[in-house]
């Protein structure tokens, strides 16, 4: 993993009796009737938290869930979590209604060995996300050593992400070596021939992760609604498509490039199209119901078309390509997959994915989803936990919460 040390360069001896402060990321979905819907983030820092409570550690971990803002709020506390982990661990896990003070103290001094701690929801300090010393130095008193496995919030310069780790050793979890080794690997030295498929909604969004990889990768395939940023930097008609005017100018930039690299660049050759889309419902699914749907060349969109989906001649292309790979990278849904009618070119990606022979490494947020969705996880060969962590890496960014992790030299 890069060159950064992790929880395996610890020892029983280094271990045992000593109190470790875990970052993890249990920012779990809940169901409508509050019951967490999907634990795979839980189950994930298992092989972390379990190696430490095999070698005599106090396990103390922190966590984040929603977006709290700095207050308390009480559909937000880590109680659900805490009876999760129980039942995976099986052991008990002492959930507490703070994160630093007294109480938290208190407990910490009564743990015994192998023994576990769950603090509550960081973010319910605004200190946490402004990443403010004295409150990161105030956690790191609490412990002893310092793991952050938490991948999913690598790329936030948090208290609990980068900040103890200025007053602590702090090394890798499990899940964040694993997460780092795929992702570094799939990019640096990769089985060829090598393809991306990026997806989604925004060029701001992905465009870094474009450039980075061209000339990384055998072929790219560029899918999602930012298609039509592209397609009217070219000039082309949109109709009514979501765009980002603001980045035609980029757009055109890298198409420029695009002709230079040695980097096979596939976009769509069409779109699923819906027309009479009722724009002031409140609800996505209400937006498009009762539309007249169709297919149409890329160079046949009319002003009334409101691209949807890719074609099906896409469909085929990308399906092709992907037999023949030895290795997939995908991150980024290729229509509005929250609407089955649209989401038939996700799913066939999904499915030829799972299909293909290559190392398939699926970059986290609504490929994840798509992919758990079709039933089709365990057919993936690595499913990363943090799409928002995951784009900044292929992007090349540097992540605060990896940088600060102890180098091995």
């Amino acid at each position: 993993m890069l060159n950064k040390k992790s929880v395996r360069d610890l020892l029983k001896k280094d271990l045992e009796h000593k109190r470790v402060l875990v970052r993890v990321d249990f920012n779990v979905p809940f169901d409508s009737e509050g019951q967490i819907s999907d634990d795979t983030r839980i189950r994930a820092a298992l092989p972390t938290i379990n190696y430490l409570l095999d070698n005599g550690a106090k396990v103390i971990l922190v966590s984040h869930l929603g977006r709290p803002k700095g207050k308390v709020v009480e559909s937000l506390r880590l109680d659900l979590v805490a009876a999760r982990l129980t039942e995976l661990v099986e052991c008990k896990v002492e959930k507490l209604d703070e994160s630093l003070g007294e109480q938290v103290q208190k407990a910490i001094s009564k743990m015994g060995d192998s023994e576990i701690i769950l603090l509550e929801n960081i973010r319910f300090y605004k200190e946490e996300v402004a990443d403010d010393r004295g409150f990161a130095q105030r956690l790191a008193d609490l412990a002893d050593i310092y793991v952050n496995d938490a991948f999913g919030t690598a790329h936030r310069a948090h208290a609990s992400t980068e900040g103890v780790a200025h007053f602590l050793p702090a090394y890798a979890g499990f899940l964040m070596q694993k997460e780092i080794e795929f992702l570094d690997n799939a990019v640096k030295q990769p089985q060829r021939p090598f393809v991306a498929i990026i997806g989604g909604a925004k060029v701001s969004t992905k465009i870094g992760v474009l450039e980075n990889l061209l000339d990384k990768v055998d072929t790219l395939i560029v899918g999602g609604a930012m298609v039509f940023t592209f397609w009217k930097a070219q000039g082309l008609e949109i109709g009514q498509s979501l765009v980002e005017d603001d980045k035609l100018e980029e757009a055109r930039h890298f198409l420029k490039k695009e002709h230079n690299s040695k980097t096979k660049i596939i976009f769509p050759k069409g779109s699923v199209v819906a027309k009479n889309v009722n724009w002031a419902a409140e609800k996505l699914e209400d937006k498009f119901k009762g539309c007249a749907v169709s297919e149409v060349d890329m160079r046949s969109m009319r002003p009334e078309d409101v691209g949807v989906d890719i074609d099906l001649a896409t469909i085929e292309e990308i399906k092709t390509v992907v037999q023949k790979a030895k290795t997939v990278l995908w991150n980024g849904p290729l229509g509005i997959c929250e609407i089955e009618e649209f989401a038939k070119g996700t799913q066939a990606v999904a499915q030829a994915l799972a299909d293909s022979k290559a190392i398939t490494i699926i970059g986290g947020g609504d490929s994840a989803a798509a992919v758990k969705k079709a039933g089709l996880s365990a057919k993936m060969t690595h499913i990363s936990t943090g799409g928002g962590a995951a784009l900044e890496y292929l992007e090349g960014k540097i992540l605060p919460g990896v940088e600060v992790i102890l180098d091995k030299d």
